[in-house]
């Protein structure tokens, strides 16, 4: 299996669709095939991940990349952006197909819009066999044994197979010990979010903030950079605002935890992603005061950047805040790369409120954005409130804010000439054997000449050359020991 690398966030994801890759070539014709399709943020590509080794380990399922060769289909689902219960049905449209020709197959929808849509989904399109939630994707092999179990029984007596609760944190005790695939990992550490935003519906999808117990968290961290990883991505919808039972009964707060995984041997670098500014407060700033394992690449939304409209959006805090939190980061790392969210043309926006965005966005100098068209979600505040602003009007404002991160983005990548860069080595290059490609703090791939037996460490590269926008060349100054 593969994963695409990239900022985490649902801007961006709503808008993707990602094939989940096999690890291994398939044996043999008669083994039983898995397909799934991903939409959505990292948390969804962790959670396809894990619901392709769930099934593996339980009845023996292996991906496969061609949804006409599969036994079960899965549909990982997102619905951050308008429109996302269309999208699922007009692809379940397409899987109607290969089921008319294979009454065998399996069908299968999971994620935020089952969350959201509930049995609808098995009224709309009846040749759907499960519909699961976020919090119970653990549950999917006694789903497909309760579905085998029913094939024979008259349609008008079978039971409907629709699981869509939250049952907190559950699904960890009962998901495998996560596979290793290269030398980067991604650790999800808590589900949900209570900041109930006004445009958001994680909230109602994904259920309030639940996080995992410390102990937990550390266990699936040290097992895997005991298998060879060295950089780790916690995840959460508001994962600075980890609070994890310890052993002995307190509390562990996302600082906390932050100091305890850079101590695990092996783990050089840690990432985390999608965070909150009212999380974001003095003890973090001080880990990255402290912790060397910390990049100096920091992805935070804030959406807007007029008070008014962030207010409207019920986001608790203001561009104030925001702008200190960012200083005092940077006093402690001058060289942080700052990327954020951006809804554009949320209802109410003038052309005063998106000046002060633009004008907040250039002080800031945002190195990436995720930035979007407002999208009205069903069931949320925000879909109440009146909006006369243009769709012309919007994407014109969307226009320029991303020329202007792109801008921005470019001017970054030039400035790295010269320097001299922390890379993690993932690999040797697939068009130059005498290449090994990893990436820098700052998410740019870094290409240079060196040995394959140095994959899976960290080195010290001088940037000599830039190819494009997220890719450099450079060559070898230091070479970090071997953690393994």
């Amino acid at each position: 299996m593969t994963v695409q690398t990239f900022i985490p966030n649902s801007a961006q994801a709503a808008s993707e669709n990602t094939v989940i890759q096999p690890q291994h070539t398939l044996a043999h014709d008669t083994v039983k095939k898995l397909y799934i399709e991903t939409q959505g943020c990292q948390m969804n590509e962790y959670d396809s991940h894990r619901m392709a080794d769930l099934l593996g380990d339980s009845h023996g399922y292996v991906l496969t990349t061609d949804a006409s060769e599969a036994d079960i289909l899965l549909m990982n689902t997102c619905s951050i952006r308008e429109k996302a219960q269309e999208k699922v049905f007009s692809e379940l449209g397409r899987w109607r197909k290969l089921k008319e020709k294979n009454p065998d197959l399996v069908i299968g929808v999971g994620g935020c819009v089952a969350s959201q849509e509930g049995d609808n989904i098995q009224k709309r399109a009846p040749y759907v066999d499960m519909v699961f939630g976020p919090q119970t994707l653990h549950r999917l092999p006694q789903m497909l044994d309760q579905h085998s179990g029913q094939l024979q029984t008259p349609k008008k007596d079978k039971i409907k197979l629709i699981d869509i609760s939250f049952p907190d944190i559950e699904k960890f005790d009962f998901l495998p010990e996560p596979r290793v695939e290269g030398y980067k990992a991604f650790v999800s550490i808590m589900e949900g979010c209570s900041k109930y935003c006004s445009f958001c519906v994680v909230p109602y999808t994904r259920g309030e903030e639940v996080s995992r117990p410390l102990d937990d968290v550390l266990a699936e961290i040290a097992g895997l950079a005991e298998k060879g990883v060295r950089e780790i991505s916690l995840l959460g919808q508001n994962v600075n605002g980890y609070r994890g039972e310890t052993f002995e009964g307190n509390i562990c707060t996302f600082a906390d935890l932050l100091r305890l995984v850079a101590e695990i041997p092996g783990i050089g670098r840690l990432r985390y992603t999608t965070s909150h500014p009212l999380e974001f407060n003095d003890d973090l700033i001080e880990c990255y005061r402290d912790l060397p394992q910390m990049v100096s690449h920091l992805h935070l939304p804030v959406q807007s950047g007029s008070n008014d409209i962030l207010q409207a959006m019920k986001r608790n805090h203001t561009i104030d805040v925001y702008i200190d939190k960012i200083a005092r980061l940077r006093q402690v790392r001058p060289d942080m790369h700052l990327s954020s969210d951006f809804i554009i043309g949320f209802p109410g926006e003038t052309d005063a409120h998106f000046a002060e965005t633009y004008q907040f966005i250039q002080d800031l100098d945002f190195d990436h954005s995720y930035s979007f068209i407002y999208s009205k979600r069903p069931g949320t505040p925000a879909s109440e409130l009146p909006d006369s602003t243009p769709d012309a009007v919007k994407k014109q404002r969307l226009a320029q804010v991303q020329q202007w991160i792109k801008r921005s983005s470019i001017d970054k990548t030039d400035a790295m000439l010269g320097t001299i860069q922390r890379v993690l080595i993932e690999k040797v290059s697939d068009k130059d054997p005498n290449l090994l490609v990893g990436t820098a703090d700052n998410t740019r791939l870094v290409s240079f000449i060196g040995d394959a037996a140095w994959v899976g460490r960290f080195a010290e590269i001088e940037i000599t050359d830039i190819k494009t926008l997220n890719f450099v060349y450079g060559e070898l100054l230091n070479l970090e020991p071997d953690v393994a």
